[in-house]
């Protein structure tokens, strides 16, 4: 294993790099002037970074293993997954997320030039509630988290020769992220969005900028530090109220309104039944819980071994105020893709 020598240049591959941290990570890498490729079956959200984009799905192997041989990347960060929790019976609607890195972590080890892997998983490998008591300790609520459970194992199983380490992000937000902009930013500027009941609520979210910060002092710090280590990415836990307050008063000038927790719980509810017929709605019942239940993860062990990640909290508002009122709305999301196998018709 060879730590990444000051004087040699990184040469990075990133999978997924064309959604929301990935978009991200790669204007990161670009303005440092590294060289990289970004795999991803999506073309990407910013129409600026389409040259570094190779149209690749991780579940073909062939195709990965081609592309790394021709590129030869140093460095590796594996973004590429499903990641909605809309699929609550089929663990095969998410097989990229495990078999697509299990295949991915063979192309790996089988080329030479690859120093060091960043495997991305979830905070959702672990209840709302739930401190693990170790890094193996898991306690997956949906079937996303269970597949990011599934693909730390594989990480850990795969033999491999180069550094790995794996993170989990915690709610993370800021620009290029559309949910937040449907959800949430669309709703407040039209005086639509009302915070539910003033009751403290501690939760463990993350500016994208400070976690794109803490992926690169991951792939740069001595690989003796990082090796098999496992990292939750993000912010401090904070009052959620502070946050919404924040958003509310750049976007609207006014202080975020607040609204009777049972009404809004009747609107959730509400939420769930236009779901069921294909009409989006802003609040629906698992956003209800998100916004009312404390989720904390444990920051100290990234904070001790990275260090205090550089944006604030009004600075990370501010910059997505700015992307959200700078053409945002002509962005289109990504169409989901069914990845299960379709069986064959006689």
């Amino acid at each position: 294993m060879e730590a990444n020598a000051p004087d040699k240049p990184m040469r990075l591959l990133v999978t997924g790099g064309s959604g929301f941290i990935g978009t991200n990570l790669v204007a990161h890498f670009i303005a440092q002037g590294t060289e990289l490729i970004n795999l991803d079956w999506n073309p990407p959200l910013d129409p600026a970074q389409r040259p570094w984009w190779r149209e690749c799905d991780i579940m073909d192997e062939q195709a990965m293993q081609a592309l790394f041989t021709e590129f030869k990347p140093t460095h590796v960060v594996h973004l590429a997954a499903r990641a909605d929790t809309d699929e609550p019976d089929d663990i095969d609607a998410y097989q990229q997320n495990h078999e697509g890195t299990r295949r991915l972590l063979r192309v790996v080890n089988a080329t030479p030039s690859v120093e060091r892997i960043v495997v991305t998983s979830t905070q959702f490998v672990c209840e709302a509630g739930y401190q693990p008591k170790h890094d193996l300790d898991f306690k997956p609520f949906t079937l996303y988290g269970e597949t990011k459970r599934l693909t730390e194992m594989a990480t850990r199983e795969a033999g491999l020769r180069c550094c790995w380490t794996i993170i989990r992000p915690t709610t993370i937000w800021g620009p290029w992220s559309l949910r937040y902009r449907d959800v949430m930013f669309k709703v407040m500027r039209k005086g639509l969005y009302f915070h539910p009941s003033k009751r403290k609520v501690v939760r463990s979210y993350g500016y994208v900028g400070n976690v794109v910060w803490q992926i690169d002092r991951i792939l740069r710090l001595p690989a003796a530090d990082m090796d098999k280590r496992v990292f939750y990415v993000g912010d401090q836990p904070f009052d959620l109220r502070i946050w919404v307050d924040a958003i509310s008063r750049r976007l609207t000038g006014r202080p975020v309104r607040y609204i009777p927790t049972w009404l809004v719980r009747s609107m959730a509810l509400g939420g769930d039944v236009l779901k069921l017929v294909g009409i989006g709605f802003p609040i629906t019942s698992g956003r209800f819980r998100s916004m009312t239940s404390d989720y904390i993860t444990p920051m100290d062990r990234t904070i001790a071994a990275l260090g205090e990640a550089p944006w604030t909290l009004e600075a990370g508002v501010d910059a997505m105020v700015r992307w959200y009122d700078n053409g945002s709305e002509r962005i289109v999301a990504h169409t989901l893709k069914d990845v299960r196998q379709k069986p064959k018709r006689p």
